[in-house]
């Protein structure tokens, strides 16, 4: 059976609009999804992110958390027959607040999986608040457990394997740690990206406030230069088959261009196609 992925809708947030995109559309309450992705049909399943605590914890950013019954990260498996202590692995792309917390629900024989420059990070201050001490604690307890805790030394090895067709990178970009999860599908490799792309039309597609020939635009969010940030989006446009980020709906990639969008699950249908030159003005 071949790999595939599928989307787990863990709620929404409400934020500022020149958070996602910088400098766009400042003082503009904006509501965004947090999804989490579910990979499917390999030795075992394996889970990417596990969402923001509870509505209140976005508070601390001056966020609203908009999490439901049915955006509960049990129900989300559920949806495909799964219970928490069938994950095997949960990968995180990065461990900002809407990502790695429902980690403690998950028994300690589930291995979290992270890049050990991004554990490090989270407890430098550089970020805060943006890592909850409930959810860092958390992860610092899984250290102390046998099998609990799988760090990954990215940019010394350039990519490590989880499970054979699944494996991780260094994003180098929104956070010093945030890696990338790739995924070897039927039509080609599809890469879970976390936050490197908050929002493909105003960055991607239309690049707002953006003059030069395909240049995306910077996210308001990142702890490094804009320079690597603008590299990683590109390296990634130019890579990979289905970009997958985890506050949009996902993309199909052709020539380093945003030709359709994506479903639930990944391969799919596209359900919606744009024009393979849109780079180019009307």
């Amino acid at each position: 059976m071949a790999l595939e992925i599928h989307t787990l809708d863990y709620g929404d947030i409400e934020l500022e609009t020149s958070f996602l995109v910088l400098g766009h559309q400042c003082g503009r309450v904006r509501r965004v999804p947090v999804y989490g992705f579910l990979i499917l049909g390999g030795a075992y399943p394996v889970l990417v992110d596990t969402g923001y605590r509870d509505n209140a914890i976005m508070e601390s950013l001056g966020m609203r958390g908009l999490q439901s019954y049915e955006t509960m990260i049990e129900n989300q498996l559920a949806r495909h027959s799964l219970r928490l202590g069938d994950i095997r692995y949960i990968l995180h792309t990065h461990l900002h607040i809407d990502h790695a917390g429902k980690d403690d629900r998950f028994p300690m024989n589930t291995t979290v999986v992270l890049n050990r420059r991004e554990m490090e990070f989270s407890v430098s201050g550089i970020m805060y608040p943006q890592y909850p001490k409930p959810d860092i604690l958390h992860l610092v307890e899984r250290i102390y457990e046998p099998e609990a805790m799988r760090f990954l030394d990215l940019e010394i090895t350039g990519a490590e394997e989880i499970i054979p067709g699944v494996w991780c990178e260094p994003a180098y970009a929104h956070t010093e740690g945030s890696m990338n999860v790739v995924v070897e599908t039927a039509d080609g490799l599809a890469c879970i990206c976390g936050d490197v792309i908050y929002d493909f039309n105003d960055q991607i597609i239309n690049h707002v406030m953006t003059n030069n020939f395909m240049e995306p635009r910077t996210t308001g969010n990142h702890a490094g230069s804009k320079r690597s940030e603008k590299g990683a989006m590109k390296k990634l446009l130019h890579k990979y088959r289905y970009l997958l980020p985890i506050h949009d709906r996902g993309a199909l990639i052709e020539h380093g261009s945003v030709v359709g969008r994506l479903g639930n699950v990944t391969p799919g249908p596209v359900v919606e196609t744009l024009p393979a030159r849109q780079w180019f003005p009307a």
